[in-house]
């Protein structure tokens, strides 16, 4: 199982869709506040369909606090800024994959701090970013492939 960790996220329906990928995945899905909506929000319960129940959903107050919580995983910080691609590391089960809010990504200080453990998705030279729950579809995915995905079918 891979763990998905929004920071602050904004956008509920972003939220929605990643939690449904994280359901159809068997992915768990780790929430930092402050979050940019009510986790009751219409947009958010709709993206997410009927996929609630099967959802593994824990919420933090901080970064800090999920690494607290599991001191021995790996992280990787999804980053516009970061050298290292997504397709150039070998994803074990149980990695934390990490991303940042829609308007500002994870933050300098974080990306300062766990600068090896940036990575990024490959993209043309004057774009900006690309939408949150895509860029998380693709980098779960690719985890998954390198896993032979997990069972999946």
């Amino acid at each position: 199982m891979f763990n998905i960790v929004l920071v602050e996220p904004e956008i509920p329906q972003n939220t929605g869709n990643i939690s449904r990928t994280c359901a159809v995945t068997g992915s768990a899905l780790h929430l930092v506040r402050p979050l940019g909506f009510e986790i009751n929000d219409k947009h958010l319960k709709r993206a997410g369909l009927d996929y609630w129940d099967a959802l593994d959903l824990t919420y933090y107050d901080s970064f800090e606090e999920v690494e607290k919580k599991h001191p021995d995983a790996r992280f990787f910080l999804a980053s516009t800024h970061a050298e290292k691609s997504y397709a150039d590391v070998e994803f074990k089960d149980g990695d934390f994959l990490v991303f940042g809010k829609e308007t500002a990504g994870l933050g300098q200080a974080l990306l300062s701090r766990r600068k090896d453990d940036a990575i990024r998705i490959p993209m043309g030279k004057e774009m900006r970013s690309l939408n949150l729950s895509n860029s998380v579809a693709i980098v779960l995915y690719e985890a998954l492939r390198q896993n032979g995905f997990n069972g999946m079918v």
